[in-house]
């Protein structure tokens, strides 16, 4: 799959115009809105690479030695010196040939969900011995890049899989931090209020904004975000309020502020 084509961009493009042009792909093909879940997937995969500045340099210089020859297909590490050892060549002896080990890699589509509960996801695979099903444990908190190696998952045979995460529209995710945003009125910006906050385990918080809070400000849940792998530990789950004015607003209440207005320009005037 040609990445740029997906998100029908070219190498020129800026950061600024791929973020674009996947946001009306996405937006497009996105399920919730009826559109094509398998496309909305390559426009997610195209995005996590031409969208990081590294694993684009990477996808546009591709070095032929970092990867194995394709997903689910074998490479024998033995092929590299013609299956033996060049050292004992140089010796006049040959080490025995130790057995050949075939490698498999392929790549798993995991939701934000999925990478925060950790599941299980069966894997259908092609091998010289026939079809071979196997079941993968997603780890909690993986991220994409990640990679899990599985010994002996197919006979005289390594799995490598790589986990791709894909992109959520209600959280963004920085490291093990989730981040969101709110609208809030500034209305209620000024006076305070409470709001119910739903997190990415399904739990309901009531979510206190003081009386006078700034546009833009950021509230910390500690503790809901994604589970930091090898630990009991979790990231937090960061809210950024935005300010939003409402479309109707009563008379008495803008000939409040406006007074209000006045009494603080004589303030400021002295």
């Amino acid at each position: 799959m040609d990445y740029y084509e997906t998100l029908g961009v070219n190498h020129t493009t800026d950061a600024k115009g791929i973020k674009n042009a996947y946001r009306k792909l996405a937006s497009k093909h996105h399920p919730d809105k009826g559109g094509n879940a398998e496309q909305f997937k390559k426009v997610q995969e195209a995005y996590d690479v031409l969208g990081d500045p590294q694993k684009k340099h990477e996808y546009d210089n591709p070095n032929p030695y970092s990867q194995f020859t394709g997903q689910g297909q074998p490479f024998d590490i033995n092929d590299i010196f013609g299956g033996g050892s060049p050292f004992g060549d140089i010796f006049g002896q040959r080490r025995p040939q130790q057995p050949r080990q075939q490698m498999y890699r392929t790549t798993i589509q995991v939701s934000l969900k999925q990478a925060y509960t950790g599941s299980d996801q069966v894997l259908e695979m092609n091998t010289p011995q026939g079809k071979k099903v196997i079941t993968i444990k997603i780890p909690k908190g993986v991220q994409t890049g990640q990679q899990m190696r599985i010994e002996n998952a197919i006979p005289s045979g390594v799995l490598v899989v790589d986990f791709f995460v894909q992109q959520d529209f209600n959280y963004d995710v920085r490291g093990h931090n989730l981040f969101c945003v709110h609208s809030v009125s500034v209305l209620d910006l000024i006076v305070g209020t409470t709001f119910t906050f739903k997190t990415i385990s399904d739990k309901l918080l009531k979510v206190k904004i003081q009386q006078g809070t700034q546009p833009d400000q950021q509230i910390k849940l500690s503790g809901h975000g994604m589970p930091i792998p090898r630990s009991n530990r979790y990231g937090d789950q960061i809210i950024l309020l935005k300010p939003l004015i409402p479309v109707t607003i009563e008379k008495e209440i803008v000939d409040a502020i406006i007074k209000y207005k006045d009494i603080q320009d004589l303030k400021s005037n002295k």
